[in-house]
């Protein structure tokens, strides 16, 4: 029985929080176009928010995915340190994923950069 128990409650979540993430994000942006809405209905001006440039989004997300790596590798670093097992150590492996995607994300910024003042 628990066995069984685990399993639903891993699909229920591994399909629940991405929907629970996206109902949140669609009543986020609603509220923030009523808000809008009802502020130009009432004569306020409403200054635009600038777009994120494409530089910046890949500098971002590339911070972002290199720092994720890095605590990845430094937590099972720790573990096969403490658990004095070198197996863990396979498992921060993984980490040079999301390292190597941060990376591109940076090279990508850069050139982009480039790119852009040429």
């Amino acid at each position: 029985m628990g066995g069984d128990l685990i399993g639903l409650v891993a699909v229920i979540l591994s399909l629940g929080i991405p929907i629970a993430g996206m109902f949140t994000y669609y009543r986020v942006r609603r509220l923030r176009s009523e808000e809008r809405l009802a502020a130009i209905a009432r004569g306020v001006d409403i200054p635009m928010e600038p777009e994120t440039s494409q530089v910046g989004r890949s500098r971002r997300w590339g911070t972002l995915c290199i720092s994720g790596a890095v605590g990845y590798i430094a937590t099972f670093a720790a573990i096969a340190q403490i658990s004095s097992e070198r197996d863990a150590m396979a498992a921060a492996a993984f980490g040079f994923i999301p390292l190597a995607v941060g990376i591109g994300y940076l090279i990508d910024a850069f050139v982009t950069r480039r790119e852009t003042a040429a």
